[in-house]
């Protein structure tokens, strides 16, 4: 399987941000608002919105695990670690991790044709700043200048670096789109979350966000929703900062279970609100997300259709399948994804070079070893190739 006669397209690659990512362009009045660094006992964090950010550990990423780090954890924990344990070695971070022509010849030796690029940090910051849409919008303008200046919307052809947008103001979500899409972008990014504005939480699919939605529409470009903090309570089950996933003590937590709830909501929400309906160009993956809560969906939007008789133009389980992509995790049973979706919705993602993603991201091949050749292409490039392309 390493002679495919192809290079994959990874949809689930990552930066770590430069040190400037969110202040190189922000005006500097904006800091105290937006975001400033800070020094708390010899080391350097973020402060986002007025309050220090521990999200990660180190927000300047030097050192940094190695890619994969956590690859055994995941895979099941043979050896019965904590989770702690699979974090102690560091590096120095690698130039791959923040230059694009050092990213090119990593993607060359590792057999890759392309990738999508997605935040690191920026997956994280909307949620600190959520009671404030105005500082929302000024952050991720600037984010994303930094970013088409040192990554690029299509770098070479191969580096597709995707925009940060949010619906905290729809008015800046449709200039911002407008803006990413004359620089050339792919793709863009956004949390699975409810929308918070100054009106309070809507639905993202909401009339309020239809200018939105319609200039995607038109424009065919892909949106992807990619795992971050959206924000979910555990209601006092767990603790609920990001950091404490691999924090405290050695005990499972329902913590874990955020990332496939946002998800799963965000899915079934749009297929609720008719969102196809309105604009049926619309094309979105779910990146990092999982997929475990995909046959528990269609369940639920099947049910939903035998009570509401009448409510949906179609099956709605037939409306997901036709607008949504799914990238499930590494460690997901990707033959049940591919019977639940077919092979030509489902994309592979590596992660890389995050400590939960593969060390390499073609180690992922053993996980389609079962499929016939021409279902493995699909999934491995074909289908984020159609993707990566506008739809008019």
């Amino acid at each position: 399987m390493t002679d495919l006669g192809y290079q994959p397209f990874d949809c689930d690659n990552h930066y770590y941000e430069a040190l400037d990512a969110f202040t190189r362009h922000l005006d500097p009045k904006l800091g105290p608002q937006c975001v400033q660094w800070c020094e708390i006992n010899g080391r350097r964090y973020h402060v986002v919105g007025g309050m220090v950010s521990r999200a990660v550990t180190n927000p300047t990423f030097d050192p940094i695990s190695p890619a994969g780090s956590m690859h055994d954890y995941f895979r099941g924990n043979p050896e019965g670690k904590h989770p702690l344990e699979f974090l102690v070695d560091r590096e120095p971070i690698r130039p791959e991790y923040r230059d694009r022509d050092a990213r090119l010849a990593a993607m060359d030796e590792q057999g890759l044709s392309s990738i999508w690029l997605f935040p690191t940090l920026g997956m994280l910051y909307e949620e600190l700043l959520r009671n404030d849409p105005q500082a929302v919008c000024s952050t991720f303008t600037a984010f994303n200048r930094w970013l088409a200046e040192d990554w690029g919307f299509a770098y070479q052809d191969r580096i597709f670096g995707a925009p940060y947008l949010s619906l905290a103001n729809v008015e800046w979500a449709c200039t911002e789109l407008e803006w990413v899409i004359d620089a050339g972008a792919r793709v863009v990014v956004m949390r699975p979350a409810a929308a918070r504005t100054v009106t309070g939480d809507h639905s993202p699919f909401d009339s309020m966000f239809d200018p939105f939605w319609a200039r995607v529409n038109e424009a065919g470009i892909a949106v992807v929703i990619h795992a971050g903090d959206s924000g979910y309570s555990s209601n006092g089950y767990a603790d609920d900062s990001f950091s404490a996933r691999f924090s405290g003590g050695w005990k499972p937590s329902i913590k874990s279970f955020s990332i496939e709830r946002a998800a799963a909501d965000f899915v079934i929400t749009s297929v609720f609100e008719k969102l196809f309906d309105r604009f049926p160009n619309v094309r979105i993956a779910s990146v990092e997300n999982g997929s475990d809560y995909l046959a528990e969906t269609m369940h639920k939007l099947g049910s939903t259709h035998h009570k509401m008789p009448g409510y949906f133009g179609e099956h709605p389980v037939e409306t997901l399948k036709r607008h949504w992509w799914i990238n499930p995790f590494w460690e997901d049973d990707v033959t049940q994804i591919v019977g639940l979706m077919g092979a030509d919705r489902v994309i592979f993602g590596s992660d890389w070079p995050h400590i939960e993603g593969m060390p390499r991201p073609l180690d992922y091949l053993t996980e389609l070893k079962s499929f016939s050749d021409a279902d493995r292409r699909r999934i491995l490039i074909d289908n984020v190739s159609e993707l990566n392309l506008p739809q008019r």
